[in-house]
């Protein structure tokens, strides 16, 4: 007996049922809910409680483990901070927060940012407007507060405890912002009484120039800082005019003195 051959009815039918199915499941935030509309308290219960407690006060083993600080003073700031950046939430508590592709998308991120910010007193969600930010004003101010950890360039670098400062190249204008005012991990936190409405705007603005900067000098290397640039161009400099003088030397001829005159 033959088999009946599909129609191409059966197989559009199929194609589109396929696709359809793919868009679902590749279409969606890794790790997001399928809900269709953001719920703060139902993505918080499913992935934030176990760390930080349903109430935002943290989660401490039987042992003595911190799993999770408590929320209660994180704020917008920090929230959005944390989030917008990939850092939380965490597979694994032990692991080091440190920047990756969010798990939440921007409705998301803003329906959990409101539901943690009624836990309790935390720094606000700042305004950024860079249309009429100063450059010049926001480099002293970077420089200030800011060079003695994430570097000159904002390429990073080595902090105590082994932890470090991460580079700001990915760094968007709302989370350099939300970071200044909410002072994650071991940065401090500054304040509208340390760095005003303005001030801000004009470090912002100046983090946002780090990405692409000018190089008047010629060629960066990396812009990792004047001191490997110091390094490079004394190693290679003082190297090219040491061989300059060698192949200078080799090429003038020396006069040597009778060997009659050189016994006198």
């Amino acid at each position: 007996m033959s088999t009946p051959r599909p129609t191409s009815r059966t197989l559009g039918v199929t194609c589109i049922a396929m696709a359809a199915v793919a868009l679902l499941w590749f279409g969606r935030p890794a790790g997001a809910t399928t809900s269709p509309q953001a719920n703060g308290q139902e993505l918080y219960t499913t992935g934030c409680s176990s760390c930080h407690g349903v109430d935002g006060k943290g989660v401490t083993t039987s042992d003595g483990e911190v799993r999770g600080p408590a929320l209660t003073n994180a704020g917008a700031a920090l929230t959005y901070f944390q989030l917008s950046t990939g850092r939380m939430p965490l597979a694994d508590s032990n692991d080091p927060p440190v920047r990756k592709r969010p798990v939440y998308d921007e409705e998301q991120i803003d329906a959990l940012v409101e539901y943690v910010s009624a836990f309790g007193s935390g720094p606000a969600m700042p305004t950024v407007d860079l249309a009429n930010a100063d450059l010049a004003a926001g480099g002293e101010i970077y420089r200030a507060n800011c060079q003695a950890c994430h570097s000159a360039s904002g390429a990073g670098g080595a902090l105590s405890y082994g932890d470090a400062a991460p580079k700001l190249d990915d760094a968007e204008p709302l989370q350099v912002a939300t970071a200044v005012r909410s002072g994650p991990g071991q940065m401090p936190v500054f304040g509208p009484d340390v760095i005003d409405q303005k001030e801000l705007n004009d470090v912002v603005a100046y983090v946002q120039y780090l990405r692409d900067p000018d190089d008047p000098g010629g060629a960066p290397i990396g812009r990792t800082g004047p001191v490997p640039e110091g390094f490079v161009a004394l190693t290679f400099g003082i190297g090219a005019l040491l061989a300059a003088v060698a192949w200078i030397g080799t090429r003038s001829r020396v006069k040597r003195a009778p060997a009659g005159e050189q016994q006198r």
